[in-house]
């Protein structure tokens, strides 16, 4: 396998990961065998280390000496750090998106609200879960500034864990809602209340979440014992 070949197949390893973990396919703690993957993407442990190393500097998973790849099990600490981080980076992101606005931008973002609204009304939990994270990092995509793009990309993955572990069972539907308020402000390019709405957006969503919830187990055996009781 050449250097490309295999730069690719790690690649393809790492989307698939992320993408299982952001849809919430892959539960926080769990163990991430290198031989099984091996096996289901017909690669080398080789490669698959590669990309669980790309992964665990993403955040997204942790490797534990003698013990292997986890997916990781992010702290109320630093749930409360990502969302801090996201505020004030996506504040400025709403800014820099007003400035570079454009009719056929807009429109992108109306359909994307429009997809996701049809995700929430039909029950489609993965596909509901991946679109609300996918228009913030749309938005940053949209300025043109593929840095911001990629670094918010990595900060939405790591939420979709943070809501996993922690978000209430009654948690509120309403972002799509407030997607389209934020939407309506940046089409008339009123940078203060859409600003305004980014930064109430966000602070719904870290308080719609439940620090205090029993933690999922990474322990099988912890994990059985606990049902059975």
């Amino acid at each position: 396998m050449d250097g490309a070949t295999a730069t690719s197949s790690t690649n393809l390893i790492v989307q698939a990961l992320t993408k299982a973990i952001v849809e919430h396919r892959l539960q926080p703690g769990a163990k991430l065998a290198e031989q099984t993957l091996a096996s289901h993407f017909g690669v080398s442990r080789t490669l698959v280390r590669q990309a669980l190393l790309q992964l665990s500097q993403h955040q997204l998973i942790r490797l534990e000496p003698s013990r292997g790849a986890f997916v990781a099990t992010p702290s109320v600490a630093e749930a409360k750090q990502v969302f801090a981080v996201r505020r004030m980076l996506e504040a400025e992101m709403t800014r820099l998106f007003i400035r570079h606005s454009t009719p056929s931008k807009i429109k992108v973002l109306k359909d994307h609200v429009a997809r996701e609204k049809s995700a929430v009304e039909s029950g489609d939990a993965p596909g509901r879960t991946e679109l609300l994270g996918d228009f913030h990092v749309s938005m940053a995509e949209l300025t043109g500034n593929q840095v911001l793009a990629q670094m918010l990309g990595q900060l939405i993955s790591r939420c979709a864990l943070i809501t996993l572990m922690y978000q209430s069972a009654s948690a509120a539907e309403h972002s799509n809602e407030e997607h389209v308020q934020i939407v309506k402000a940046l089409t008339a390019k009123n940078e203060i209340l859409a600003v305004e709405l980014m930064q109430s957006h966000l602070q719904h969503v870290e308080e719609q979440l439940t620090f205090d919830r029993a933690l999922p187990s990474s322990d099988i055996a912890a994990a059985l014992s606990t049902s059975l009781n």
